[in-house]
């Protein structure tokens, strides 16, 4: 097995954490999570020749959304992800709580609604969704075990967690 590897890319004024994950010696990537600004990540990629096979969301909060149809229009098509519970949050500025910020967002909905126990794969590479709620209703993890390696989106911070005070938030979740 070769180890993915997980590149961070902080953007927007938010400063919102975006993945993309490669696997060395191939081409085919994710991209995780796709921001406000997201032009060095999808410049990053360009100059890397890679080729993004998927978008995975973390979860639907505008900070994680608002480059989805950028990257979308710059690398065609590809497989959509989000859990299941945010399954029309992307285009719906009230239910991504774009609206309480004054810009509402609207991106294209995914086509894969994810639950729970599933798994994608990356270059033949499982990782493991897992919900976690709280932050959001659909908030997941991406949990790839053969390298101790995941991806968490807003669930959990350096010596925290995500805020949990959100309109579509669940403290006790």
């Amino acid at each position: 097995m070769t180890t993915p590897r997980i590149n961070l890319f902080v953007l927007g004024e938010y400063q919102t954490n975006c993945f993309v994950v490669t696997v060395p010696g191939t081409r085919d990537c994710w991209i995780v999570d796709c921001g406000y600004e997201p032009g060095p990540m999808l410049d990053w990629i360009g100059a890397q020749g890679l080729r993004p096979v998927a978008l995975l969301l973390t979860h639907t909060h505008p900070d994680h959304i608002a480059g989805v149809d950028q990257a979308l229009s710059r690398f065609g098509p590809m497989p959509l992800y989000v859990h299941e519970a945010e399954a029309g949050f992307c285009s719906n500025p009230d239910l991504n709580l774009s609206s309480l910020l004054g810009v509402p967002v609207s991106v294209t909905e995914p086509d894969h609604l994810l639950r729970d126990g599933d798994t994608v794969e990356l270059e033949g590479d499982a990782w493991r969704v897992v919900h976690a709620p709280g932050h959001s209703p659909g908030g997941v993890l991406y949990i790839h075990d053969a390298s101790k390696q995941a991806i968490v989106g807003d669930t959990l911070f350096a010596g925290g967690i995500g805020r949990f005070d959100f309109p579509t938030s669940d403290p006790p979740a």
